[in-house]
């Protein structure tokens, strides 16, 4: 009984003091949340309005990217990538024994880190291994862009970053070729990506914070692991490193050679880094100490018979004219693009008094003209080694993709600093610039929505737009019609034969295709075989790019076509077929 009557009391004791802790728990709950509410008040207030709008375009392209993932053929490159992927596993998992990855082709000259990333995302997202890639190469080309802007915003300011990110998203070059240029996208993010910590070094040299060394190493690693041309990053830390020394500021020459010893270090550091990622994801690099200098000869050195066209002219990929990379940036980015980079570097030249009229946000030590050259630097400066070496090429300026988002960071601080300047002029130069702009932009995006999803066969006017660039350069050399003209060719049968049913095709019909076997396979009902055997195919479908719907002909039966023009088609090859037949059966 005591022990029952002394639990009683014991239970009237607690009550009031667990009551007592609720109500405080609660309030502090309360409190903390009201805390909360007010520091995002007080953050919002402070942000710039040009940051909030980034932030929300950035969303926006994400929620895009969810949404239309699913519309793009698998690229030509992609099945050996991926099988290349699973070399490199396999040969791990025999304890570097099984070298079968060293003897696939020429894929042992690439990385392989994007390709191992996707097949690790491929045991968590449950679905097919090559909408995976897109999903991840997508979301990488989005991340490239927030490296743009978070390179042009510190440089110009937030309406600059903000500039600057729009134009790169809004270029069909680049955001077309987010979904399945599943190397070049992934390798100029990283590219990017380091190439803003080296911004930020820079500021800090030469003792710069240990994490962005890291990061800048860790990135550096990542393109490395998927090209060598990640060498690159070498001259731009070098060129860094040259243009915040101390020459000419009342410093002796030891102390200018002082501060480079210190800049190296870190630097060092950070390159060992990437060595080490690299090595990881790229075996054959970690066979001996140059193979990845190797690598940069066995490309420049190559004879594939691919073919490419510029111009109307058909070449090879190692018989190009020098002009080749150039013809392609000049045609395939946008005019914003084209003309803000070309702003920016005329305000870098200009005086500088001149060019802290025209950008008012440029800092009086100068750092916004320094940066801006450096900006420049990464973004022309492979494209002038190409040039210089006449190095092969094919596929337009694919290879070359990395150059576009520095050249991005320019258009956004050069429309920024032209904008900059009319303001100074009134608010109506201000708001007619600023229009100008949104024009620009905006018919930009028409473009993509009415190319969708063949958004990397854009061309600017100075070419006549896809119009004039049809049968004159490369367009769709990925053949992501793929999926809509398989979906045409079974409409057709649908529409001729009648509907297939659910008790399996009562023909099979022979399909050529120009391109490779599995895209088609992916998309193609039971009715549909692919065949290498031209001669025999009762169907053929081609894109328009290099004339492959010229290959073989027959009647056609669907057309691709995107700003009113054809750009693949679906032959009908059965009648040719038995015509033929029958002059065979004719003849003694």
């Amino acid at each position: 009984m005591r022990d029952t009557a002394g639990s009683s009391g014991e239970e009237v004791l607690l009550k009031p003091a667990r009551a007592a802790g609720t109500v405080s728990a609660s309030r502090w709950i309360l409190d903390t949340g009201r805390d909360a509410v007010a520091r995002s008040r007080k953050a919002l207030a402070r942000a710039d309005r040009y940051d909030l709008v980034a932030v929300l375009f950035l969303c926006t392209l994400i929620g895009f990217v969810a949404v239309t993932f699913r519309d793009y053929a698998i690229s030509n490159d992609e099945e050996v990538q991926q099988r290349y992927a699973e070399l490199i596993i396999a040969y791990y998992r025999s304890g570097l024994v099984d070298e079968a990855l060293f003897h696939f082709r020429n894929l042992y000259l690439y990385g392989g880190l994007f390709d191992l990333v996707a097949i690790g995302l491929e045991k968590l997202i449950p679905r097919d291994i090559y909408a995976v890639r897109h999903l991840l190469s997508a979301l990488t080309g989005v991340g490239g862009i927030a490296a743009v802007w978070a390179t042009a915003r510190p440089i110009g300011g937030p309406r600059a970053g903000l500039l600057a990110a729009a134009a790169i998203a809004l270029c069909g070059t680049w955001y077309g070729a987010m979904f399945n240029h599943t190397k070049d996208i992934p390798f100029a993010a990283a590219m990017m990506g380091a190439t803003y910590l080296l911004v930020r070094i820079g500021r800090e040299l030469p003792r710069p914070h240990w994490r962005l060394v890291a990061w800048f190493g860790v990135l550096c690693g990542c393109a490395l692991g998927i090209r060598v041309l990640g060498l690159f990053l070498v001259a731009y830390a070098l060129f860094v490193v040259a243009v915040y020394a101390p020459i000419g500021r009342g410093r002796s020459w030891r102390e200018v050679f002082a501060f480079g010893a210190r800049s190296a270090f870190p630097l060092t550091a950070a390159f060992v880094l990437a060595y080490v990622i690299m090595v990881a994801v790229w075996p054959w690099a970690g066979l001996a100490p140059l193979n990845p200098l190797r690598a940069i000869f066995e490309f420049t050195d190559f004879h594939y018979k691919i073919q490419t066209v510029l111009d109307g002219h058909v070449y090879y990929m190692s018989d190009v004219p020098r002009s080749y990379l150039p013809t392609y940036v000049a045609i395939k980015l946008t005019l914003a693009l084209l003309i803000g980079a070309g702003l920016s570097l005329v305000l870098v030249v200009l005086p500088r008094g001149a060019a802290q009229a025209a950008n008012a946000r440029q800092p009086a030590n100068n750092a916004w003209r320094r940066e801006t050259a450096f900006i420049a630097f990464a973004a022309f400066f492979p494209l002038i080694c190409d040039v210089i070496v006449r190095g092969p090429a094919f596929s337009g300026m694919r290879h070359f993709l990395f150059t576009v988002p520095p050249i991005a960071v320019l258009a956004g601080l050069g429309i920024d600093g032209v904008l900059s300047r009319l303001s100074a002029r009134g608010r109506l130069a201000a708001a007619f610039g600023f229009a100008l702009v949104l024009l620009d932009l905006g018919w930009n995006a028409t473009t993509l929505y009415r190319l969708h999803p063949d958004e990397y066969l854009f061309f600017n006017p100075l070419v006549g737009g896809l119009q004039g660039a049809s049968r004159r350069y490369d367009t769709d050399y990925w053949v992501n019609i793929m999926p809509e003209a398989v979906g045409d060719l079974e409409h057709f049968l649908d529409r001729t034969e009648g509907p297939f049913g659910k008790n399996g095709p009562q023909h099979h019909y022979l399909v050529a295709v120009c391109g490779e076997h599995l895209p088609f396979e992916k998309d193609a009902d039971a009715r549909l075989a692919w065949t290498r055997d031209l001669p025999h195919a009762e169907f053929f479908i081609a894109p328009t790019n290099n004339n492959c719907d010229r290959a073989l002909d027959g009647k056609v039966v669907a057309s691709i076509e995107r700003l009113g023009v054809v750009i693949g088609v679906v032959k009908d090859r059965r009648a040719l077929m038995r015509s033929v037949a029958g002059l065979r059966l004719k003849s003694p």
